[in-house]
């Protein structure tokens, strides 16, 4: 990412009810292949940018929040428009409430965070090419192993406040 362009992101579902900003760049983003991803999606991956919770701001509209299963058993938030239903973000079992996986493709400039790894490339559907410039597991992945340092720290900091069940 170039380091000149500003740091927030805005973005909004299809009939603009609902507008967010992302104060910051994300953690990571993660372009998952898993077949939950590609029926939720309707699709043939997610492109999701991982962020904390408090780093998004609702600017118009309210969110409409749909549990859903997911493949840990832990299950899914899925933060919707309730006009349009299109999914914003969600909130994974593991993480909580923390951390937010923001639809890329809801944002207004979403060709500004491609992917920083692919992953459950096990179950990408074949005719999909990946650039080899690009990190790609067959599952999941250790943060330590692909994240950058700002990252990891901004992770820990959320970590450590993170109420423990």
């Amino acid at each position: 990412m170039n380091t000149d362009e500003p740091l927030s992101f805005e973005g909004a579902c299809t009939c603009r009810s609902v507008r967010y900003r992302m104060t910051t760049k994300p953690l990571f983003v993660h372009c998952c292949h898993c077949r939950w991803c590609q029926r939720e999606t309707g699709s043939s991956f997610a492109l999701n940018a991982m962020i904390e919770a408090d780093r998004v701001e609702l600017l118009q509209g309210e969110v409409e929040v749909v549990n859903t299963p997911s493949n840990s058993g832990k299950g899914q938030k899925i933060a919707r428009c309730p006009r349009c239903h299109i999914a914003v973000w969600s909130n994974y079992g593991g993480a909580g409430d923390a951390l937010r996986f923001v639809r890329v493709g809801t944002l207004d400039e979403p060709d500004r965070l491609p992917p920083d790894i692919h992953i459950f490339t096990s179950s990408k559907q074949p005719w999909v090419l990946l650039a080899p410039t690009i990190p790609a597991v067959a599952e999941y992945y250790k943060a330590r192993d692909y994240w950058p340092p700002e990252s990891l720290e901004r992770r820990a900091a959320l970590l450590a406040v993170k109420p423990r069940p």
